[in-house]
């Protein structure tokens, strides 16, 4: 009897990048939902809040003092969300592809929990030298969510992916 088992050593593949753009996508709409609901569901806060805090990258800490509703902020967050959730995912890929991690749902999902955490991470504690404002979004919460990004992002790229691109 021979045991097989499933190498995860590194290989010459290329990553589908349009298939990792559109993953990260659809994982950074999943993360903006969970964060909404979040926020006016569980948390009782201004679901704005969180918006402001990704929109204040590109428009300043200025926009952080108000907590109206503005078209302009939402434009902004949104615009930083999906270029950073469809980057994320290329990069995921990057990490997929090469070292095989796409051989079963159990293995791609784990990738995926552990890549959100690493993202978690880096935004939380990293670029919070550069983005101070967010280390008051740190939170069990907020880890869950860009967990559950990672695992979104990792199973919609499964799911995606060409099995033609080459080896």
């Amino acid at each position: 009897m021979e045991l097989h088992m499933q190498s995860h050593h590194y290989v010459r593949r290329t990553p589908d990048w349009t298939a990792a753009a559109v993953s990260g996508l659809a994982a950074g709409a999943l993360l903006m939902v969970i964060e909404l609901f979040w926020s006016t569901m569980v948390a009782g806060v201004n679901p704005w809040g969180t918006t402001r805090l990704i929109a204040a990258i590109l428009m300043g800490q200025g926009v952080l003092q108000t907590s109206l509703f503005s078209v302009s902020t939402v434009a902004a967050a949104l615009a930083i969300h999906f270029v950073l959730g469809a980057v994320l995912g290329m990069i995921l890929a990057a990490i997929i592809a090469p070292f095989q991690l796409d051989s079963s749902t159990g293995m791609v999902l784990l990738t995926g929990a552990v890549f959100g955490l690493a993202v978690y991470l880096l935004n939380f504690y990293g670029m919070t030298r550069f983005f101070t404002w967010f280390s008051d979004a740190r939170g069990w919460h907020t880890l869950v969510g860009h967990m559950i990004f990672g695992m979104a992002a990792a199973i919609a790229y499964w799911k995606l992916e060409s099995k033609d691109v080459a080896h």
